[in-house]
């Protein structure tokens, strides 16, 4: 019996740590361009917000160039574009997800029905997927299958026209499909015609499930290009990085209506040199925007947003690397995550949530060509 006590004493300790929460930790899977070479695909790493450490877990290799990715809500399956084009048609792939492994199990690709297929979105239930073609100036949807693959595009929309940077808005160049979240409406910002263009979702089996909402388009300022969406977390107000000319602009939002209240500068007074604005993302607390700009800047904007939505700036934090494409907030709120393309490594920062602003926590994810940053809190 004394054995049997020592030998249940030693087994309560264990059972009782099998049954910990898991401090929120979550899965980070990062796209990438394999071309020219420098990595291999998809790669999937657990982020531990207690401590900002990061651990490998996966990769699905042999994908040409999934740039940019989306997880499905229940965390099931990961789909994302193949940004390539003319010799080799864009394309969107579909893999079953494991989120206790990271494994990404290939399912299927299909064509993405324009060239450079550079976003891609999936609705709350899991049902559709909508893609952005940069090259191709479109945007095509996507019914998922049963098993979690996808079928031919449903529904392919054309933009068409241009605006004043006859460099850069020669043709349309749609960046983003994002869904409104009440996911009644698609917006895609066009950086080539200078509009977001509004979509209604229809419910029900539609072939063609987007309708072109009244008014069609929000314009823009010309010669600004339009990238990316996102919305506070309220559903009041939505917010809108410019490409070429480094800008946010706010709106207030309703019912598929976007009407602008605001615009500010990315840019310091003193800032001479070419800019790329990329990412914006608003804190999972509402109280704080970011921006990430490359060219000659590499840095994060920082805004602090009021209780109406607007923006007015509090700092500014260098990304301490090359072309910041893409970046990602965990979770938890605590930390921000850059995707430096350029310099081929992801650099985590600590978040302050009463200032906004961010510091180097040392952590380096070294990855080829790294552009796009989705986290999935692993569920228990």
């Amino acid at each position: 019996m004394k054995s049997c006590g020592i030998l249940l004493a030693m087994l309560f300790p264990i059972m009782a740590t099998a049954q910990k929460p898991d401090n929120g930790k979550s899965n980070l899977i990062i796209g990438t361009y394999t071309q020219p070479g420098k990595s291999e695909g998809l790669y999937v790493y657990e982020f531990n917000p207690s401590s900002g450490e990061v651990t490998y877990k996966a990769k699905a290799a042999g994908i040409t160039n999934p740039s940019y990715l989306t997880i499905s809500d229940d965390q099931e399956f990961v789909y994302a574009v193949n940004e390539t084009g003319r010799d080799i048609p864009g394309g969107v792939s579909a893999f079953k997800f494991e989120p206790e492994s990271g494994d990404l199990k290939f399912l299927n690709k299909v064509k993405s029905m324009g060239d450079d297929p550079c976003y891609i979105s999936i609705d709350k239930k899991g049902k559709h997927v909508f893609v952005g073609n940069y090259s191709g100036g479109n945007l095509s949807a996507f019914k998922v299958q049963p098993d979690g693959s996808l079928y031919d595009a449903m529904q392919v929309i054309q933009h068409y026209g241009s605006s004043v940077n006859k460099s850069r808005q020669e043709k349309p160049h749609v960046h983003c499909t994002i869904l409104s979240p009440d996911q009644k409406y698609l917006f895609a910002a066009d950086l080539g015609t200078d509009k977001v263009n509004a979509y209604r979702v229809r419910s029900g089996s539609f072939p063609n499930i987007l309708q072109e909402q009244q008014p069609p388009f929000t314009a823009v300022a010309p010669g600004s290009g339009p990238r990316h969406l996102t919305f506070h977390p309220n559903g009041k107000t939505a917010y809108l990085i410019h490409e070429i000319t480094a800008d946010v602009s706010v709106y207030q939002y309703r019912k598929g209506v976007l009407t602008p209240i605001q615009s500010i500068s990315m840019l310091a007074p003193d800032f001479e040199g070419n800019s790329g604005a990329a990412d914006i993302h608003v804190s999972p607390d509402g109280k704080f925007l970011y921006a990430s700009n490359r060219g000659d800047a590499n840095d994060i904007a920082i805004y602090v947003i009021d209780q109406d939505g607007k923006l007015s700036l509090t700092g500014r934090q260098s990304t301490l690397g090359i072309g910041p494409r893409n970046f990602a907030i965990d979770p938890s709120g605590d930390y921000l995550l850059v995707a430096n393309q350029q310099s081929d490594e992801v650099v985590v920062f600590k978040r302050d949530k009463t200032s906004g602003l961010l510091t180097d926590t040392q952590t380096r994810i070294k990855v080829g060509q790294p552009v796009c940053l989705k986290f999935a809190v692993l569920k228990k």
